[in-house]
């Protein structure tokens, strides 16, 4: 069933101490994924959601699991499963601040400390957040018992699917013989998800949410031709004209995410950068200080394209031509979020890149207006 739009909070059949932290967070009324999802997974029904990214989704699944769970129960009672440690990390957040007296919940990531994720385990955690591999890793040692979880939830199950989570998920599915239902959330519904759909779920409720004007991030794109030593210049120009104070940059490789951020901190912008070669203490690091406004210049790889859900970024620059089109909508999406208007620039240093970004705005639908720098320095249409 496609859903379009959202229902006052206090519609749903949930307890007053879970919508006094809704409403703790300044929310009245639920996005379309979220009156779509509650109510079935309320009823312990099996779900599998198709949402744009940015809908509300952690919300969607985090209402009924805290509404079910039973502070009086130590055993685990949900697990969320997350392609990567920094949506791990955000839905685990957003989890605590729904929790209600005597639900713990727990974090499980790779790149982490086993001892240190030990000392949480012995505290019981009900709700467990994790990524597969760390989960499985857990599970082997014998750290962490999931044959008593009710609900499970996978996360980008499209993203999780296909970064080759599949063994691990299906191992970990196989193990929790007591679910009552499992729920499946996804911008793409791929043909590795609808596998797990079929085998693992049983009259699930479908929800599907599109990306219309009432939901789609309203965002400004364009696309700058600029040789590829002369791609720093070009953002620290654009921040100069535009005076945007919170900048996400997306790059293909590792080294060029740090070579951005190197001649961005040379023109003494503020820039740091996040890979899968920094250690997961410097990532967080950086994450907290562009979340707290620390930070002016986040540049990154893919790695943290999905599920990275922070409010009031300005401007988003594809330093590389992403190679799948939805990796493009993923990444201009950290922007034009809460009814924002946003702006994403990309960035192209030769021709192939000038025939990739007409074929994501054609394949995708979107207006990806050529711009360049006119005589006076300032951002021109090119005509």
């Amino acid at each position: 069933m496609e859903f379009t739009d959202g229902v006052p909070f206090s519609a749903f059949p949930v307890s007053p101490e879970i919508l006094r932290a809704i409403e703790k967070q300044g929310l009245e009324i639920s996005t379309p994924v979220q009156a779509g999802c509650v109510p079935p997974m309320l009823e312990w029904r099996d779900v599998i959601a198709k949402a744009p990214t940015g809908t509300g989704k952690t919300l969607a699944f985090g209402i009924p699991i805290m509404e079910h769970a039973d502070p009086a129960d130590d055993n685990i009672q949900a697990v969320i499963l997350s392609p990567t440690r920094e949506l791990a990390l955000q839905i685990h957040a957003e989890l605590e601040a729904l929790a209600k007296p005597g639900i713990r919940c727990a974090c499980l990531y790779g790149g982490a400390p086993i001892g240190k994720q030990l000392n949480i385990l012995k505290r019981r955690p009900q709700i467990i957040t994790a990524t597969p591999g760390r989960l499985s890793d857990h599970v082997q040692r014998r750290n962490v018992r999931i044959g008593t979880a009710k609900t499970v939830v996978l996360d980008e199950a499209d993203r999780m699917l296909d970064m080759g989570f599949v063994r691990d998920v299906t191992r970990l599915l196989d193990m929790m013989k007591q679910r009552r239902n499992l729920c499946l959330f996804s911008a793409t519904i791929s043909r590795e998800v609808m596998d797990i759909a079929w085998i693992y779920q049983r009259d699930a409720a479908e929800v599907t949410v599109r990306a219309r004007d009432g939901n789609k991030p309203d965002i400004q794109q364009f696309r700058m031709d600029v040789a590829s030593n002369g791609k720093a210049d070009a953002i620290a120009a654009i921040l100069e004209e535009t005076g945007f104070d919170r900048c996400m940059v997306f790059c293909n490789t590792k080294g060029s995410a740090e070579r951005i951020a190197y001649f961005l901190r040379l023109r003494n912008i503020q820039a740091a950068c996040i890979h899968g070669d920094i250690p997961q203490k410097q990532r967080e690091k950086i994450m907290r200080q562009f979340r707290e406004g620390n930070l002016r210049v986040f540049v990154a790889t893919d790695v943290a394209a999905r599920g990275i859900d922070i409010d009031g970024v300005d401007i988003v620059f594809n330093a590389d031509v992403p190679d799948e089109n939805q990796d493009y909508i993923h990444r201009i999406g950290r922007t034009g979020r809460a009814k924002r208007q946003g702006v994403a620039v990309t960035l192209c240093g030769d021709f192939p890149s000038r025939i990739r970004a007409d074929d994501i705005a054609r394949k995708t639908g979107n207006i990806i207006t050529p711009v360049r720098f006119g005589p006076d320095g300032k951002l021109e249409p090119v005509t």
